[in-house]
């Protein structure tokens, strides 16, 4: 059973898993993850580098609004 439990692991350390990334919306195996969404390491790169002029920071802001914050059931 050890041996089953190395193989699978070994799988899955050689799998990437990808991510749709929410602004970009492409799969992208590296990222951060804010509430349910998905951030790609190229966009939140782009996001925190971006002007608040820049045309792009608008169209961040757009895609952004696509998150949402997940209820907190009590």
């Amino acid at each position: 059973m050890c041996m089953e439990v190395g193989k699978l692991s070994s799988l899955l350390a050689k799998r990437q898993i990808e991510e749709t990334c929410v602004v970009c919306e492409q799969m992208k195996p590296k990222g951060i993850h804010l509430y349910t969404a998905f951030i790609c390491t190229e966009c939140e790169r782009d996001l925190i580098q971006t002007d608040t002029s820049d045309p792009r920071y608008k169209y961040f802001l757009k895609q952004l609004k696509k998150i949402t914050t997940p209820e907190i059931f009590s």
